[in-house]
């Protein structure tokens, strides 16, 4: 009897296993259905050209500013169903190109840059000329900045020229300038959320630098490491401590405190990453800056990304149908704004809570938005505590052990499995299948046994030999073990095939075929032996 704790291995190669097919992500999470609950719509600037920044204003009603071609448009973000154009809208003092509008921390002014280098400053509670024009850069100027904390009198700006100036808006003057603050254009700036004092900056020389006005003395950043790519967008987060940067298809985070120490790379992108912005997802009944903080990127791949800096992951991705440039979300957390390369802005707008609309104070039915409900703690009662971890996928200093796939066994396996072996020889001739077949008589003469299954064969059985060995037997690959095997059949069954034709028949054209390719090989020779004497004169 066969003994079926051991394994048995088949004689020929064994079936392949398809992987088990890849597990499809959880789309229907609460963050999805968060980012889902915006009302989508188009806003056109009416030029097809690129949207290059958005920015909300950090006070109510949180107007929204869009730089395209030679103007600033500005937009109300309070709680009308859209975006309408503000009536002083656009800012047109532009005589080319407006980069980087950015908001006052109280709302009332708004500086941008330009193609020509100059900052001009306007006033949004009515239209007019520039209240101030800043002249210092010889090149366009990509970023300007107000500080986030409660400093009205002065601005960053950084442009092409490579030149980072710290400006006094009342005097129009240049308090601090740092000459040759990088060694390629400055394209990217962020203000620091916890002192007024510090910017981040980002350059295409692909190194990122930290500046402190209050240590003018030295030109040197305070702070300087390199994100590997041009960089395009610089965003400090909430704590002051930790900042992004994005360049090429990655968004970095670092960490400042810490000296410019990476902690992670997120490379969520095909192609490259032009702007970073924050964003909260939360409900909308929240204070403003409630919920949990999300950092949001867009790339010229056409895909949104909103990217968990806490744990790490990306929780939400959306594709819009052309390249991203510039994104925005409002600090209420009712709007959030996509600028793309063709002129057209992609506005999602918050759906109106269910309570609002019945007229009640309790908490919404649905927000789009809620907190990940606890993880049941598992007991040794529930089945599925024995079935825990096992999707779980292995960590780079894990060795994972391969459970040793099931093969399946063909007939002639099974057959040779218990121990019945001149069936498993008729199974394996039955099939026309050479290689096998002569896998099974190799097993067969490890084992001892193929001359006493030629003995067993009926008289039909041996037709199926006889009929293989005539088909097979000059084959080279099979020719020596073969004939030796044709021989030992018609020396042990001459009685047989002589008293039968069909046996005979197949017995008369194995001889013929042999005597054929006895004739081949000796014609080969003979063509070797005139063509070996010119290869050794060739050689010569």
């Amino acid at each position: 009897m066969a003994d079926e704790s051991k394994p048995f291995f088949p004689v020929e190669k064994a079936h392949h296993v398809k992987p088990p097919p890849p597990r499809r992500p959880r789309l229907n999470t609460q963050e999805s259905r968060f980012w889902r609950c915006f009302r989508h719509s188009e806003l056109a600037s009416g030029l097809i050209l690129p949207v290059t920044a958005l920015e909300f204003s950090p006070v109510a009603p949180f107007h929204l500013a869009a730089a395209c071609s030679a103007a600033v448009h500005l937009y109300d973000g309070g709680s009308s169903p859209s975006l309408a154009p503000l009536p002083h809208s656009p800012l047109s003092g532009f005589s080319d190109v407006a980069y980087s509008p950015s908001f006052r921390c109280d709302g009332s002014l708004l500086a941008a840059g330009g193609e020509s280098g100059l900052v001009q400053v306007f006033r949004l509670d009515k239209a007019g000329p520039p209240l101030r024009r800043l002249s210092a850069h010889a090149r366009p100027v990509r970023f300007v900045r107000y500080p986030r904390l409660e400093d009205k009198l002065h601005v960053f700006s950084g442009g092409d020229d490579a030149l980072l100036v710290y400006w006094d808006v009342p005097s129009e003057t240049q308090l601090i300038t740092f000459p040759g603050a990088h060694r390629d254009y400055i394209r990217a700036g962020s203000p620091s959320p916890t002192s007024p004092e510090v910017m981040a900056t980002g350059s295409y020389d692909h190194s990122i630098k930290i500046w402190d006005v209050r240590v003018p003395s030295s030109s040197n950043a305070i702070l300087s490491f390199s994100h590997g790519d041009p960089v395009e967008s610089v965003l400090f987060l909430p704590s002051g401590g930790l900042l992004a940067t994005a360049g090429g298809n990655v968004v970095k985070i670092w960490d400042v405190i810490g000296g410019g120490r990476l902690i992670h790379t997120m490379e969520g992108h095909n192609k490259t990453v032009s702007a970073l912005s924050l964003g909260r997802v939360g409900n909308a009944s929240t204070a403003l800056g409630g919920g949990e903080p999300r950092l949001l990127s867009v790339s010229i791949d056409g895909y949104m990304k909103s990217f968990d800096f806490a744990t790490f992951k990306i929780t939400h991705s959306m594709r819009y149908p052309a390249q991203l440039l510039s994104i925005g979300f409002s600090p209420s957390g009712n709007s959030r704004v996509v600028g793309t390369s063709n002129g057209v802005i992609y506005m999602g707008m918050k759906k109106k809570l269910l309570q609002e609309e019945n007229g009640t104070g309790s908490a919404s039915v649905f927000d789009g938005y809620a907190p990940e409900p606890k993880k049941q703690v598992l007991k040794p009662t529930n089945y599925r505590y024995f079935h825990r971890g096992q999707t779980e996928k292995p960590r780079e200093t894990d060795y994972p052990i391969k459970r040793a796939p099931k093969v399946k066994l063909a007939e002639h396996d099974k057959l040779l499995k218990k121990f019945r072996h001149r069936e498993a020889l008729v199974s394996v001739l039955s099939k026309k299948d050479p290689t096998s077949t002569v896998a099974v008589m190799e097993e067969l003469v490890i084992r001892k046994k193929l001359l006493k299954c030629v003995a067993n064969l009926d008289v039909d059985e041996l037709g199926l030999l006889l009929r293989f060995l005539h088909k097979y037997a000059t084959m080279p690959r099979y020719a020596r073990f073969l004939m030796n095997l044709a021989n030992k059949v018609i020396e042990m069954r001459p009685e047989d095939i002589q008293s039968n034709k069909h046996l005979s028949k197949h017995v008369g054209s194995l001889r013929r075929r042999v005597a054929e390719e006895i004739m081949i090989q000796r014609s080969l020779q003979e063509i070797q032996g005139m063509i070996s004497p010119f290869l050794i004169i060739a050689g010569r």
